[in-house]
């Protein structure tokens, strides 16, 4: 075994997982795993920079996340940044703000490398598994992008494209700096239309609808879950490997976005970071759904963190 840790710095959350990794077995058993809400990407559609409020959200959770890596004893440590950094022009501020807490440097990867680790985190311990036929569709819908990565035992093909949850909520359902409560039919298909645009991009490179496994990642994805199931609280357990129908994904979109602010923050496994986002994540998700004509998702709780933690191992 060897003790590793992980970091995910995305568009709207930061992430830790600390786990014993066996190479030869696959096997990687969590010590330390959890989310906190930053929401690093905020403003960067609009303006091309981090926001200083967003970088000191940031930093504080790293200065937490450097005390629990340093009490496990972790013999490794990769923290890996994606869509939010990647963009800002400042980003440089962004990397030496981690250096100074946590002393590694964090990796601005591209798309592609992203797209990898997600289909590795979230394929890796799927093997074997008869009743979930190959090829996988991978789908990571972070903040800022979404990942698609179509594989058997290994990548064949990925592609990350610009339609994230905050990303697609600033860009079509904020007027005068405040979310639409609830958004109207025409933000909505602008929305969709920009997701659509971006699936066809998607589809450039990636054959979508070979895929016989749908595999769907990230909060979007897992709350989506939580709420399909009527969990009395966030429940990863629970979540993980469950499966939700086509017609149950559309039923949920649809109420998130008729909703108020009030009505989503009230569901008992939202996180509260999410509740203004999670209707724009639901839409990409459904939009992905109707694309490739999948009956189900199958949502797992493992992704690009577990896959940064093998690469390190």
């Amino acid at each position: 075994m060897t003790r590793v840790a992980a970091v995910d710095c995305g568009t709207n959350s930061i992430r830790l997982l600390v786990a014993d990794a066996d190479p030869s077995t696959g096997e990687l058993v969590d010590l330390d795993r959890r989310m906190t809400i930053v929401r690093l990407g905020q403003g960067v559609d609009r303006t091309g920079r981090l926001a200083p409020e967003a970088l000191q959200r940031t930093f504080a959770a790293c200065r937490e996340y450097a005390g629990i890596v340093k009490e496990h004893g972790a013999e490794r440590l990769r923290f890996v940044a994606t869509s939010a950094s990647r963009d800002a022009e400042n980003r440089d501020e962004f990397v030496r703000g981690v250096l100074d807490i946590l002393g590694v440097e964090p990796e601005v990867i591209s798309g592609d490398q992203e797209a990898e680790f997600s289909f590795t985190g979230a394929t890796k311990e799927l093997a074997g598994r008869d009743h979930l036929p190959k090829p996988y569709l991978v789908v990571d819908i972070g903040g800022g992008s979404t990942e698609f990565v179509v594989g058997d035992d290994r990548v064949r093909a990925a592609r990350s494209v610009d339609i994230g949850c905050v990303r697609m909520t600033e860009r079509h359902l904020v007027r005068d700096g405040v979310v639409s409560d609830p958004p109207s039919k025409e933000q909505i298909a602008a929305m969709r239309a920009d997701i659509e645009a971006a699936l066809d991009l998607a589809e450039e490179t990636v054959p979508l609808r070979e895929a016989r496994t749908l595999v769907g990642l990230a909060g979007s994805v897992t709350t989506v879950s939580a709420i399909a199931q009527e969990l009395p609280e966030y429940d990863s357990a629970a979540i993980h490997h469950s499966r939700v129908s086509h017609d149950r994904v559309r039923e949920i979109t649809e109420w998130l976005l008729r909703s108020t602010h009030a009505e989503r923050a009230a569901v008992p496994s939202m996180h509260p970071g999410r509740v203004d986002v999670i209707g724009a994540g639901a839409l990409v998700l459904l939009s992905i759904m109707e694309r490739i004509g999948a009956e189900e998702v199958v949502v797992s709780e493992h992704d690009i963190l577990d896959g940064i933690a093998w690469s390190v191992a």
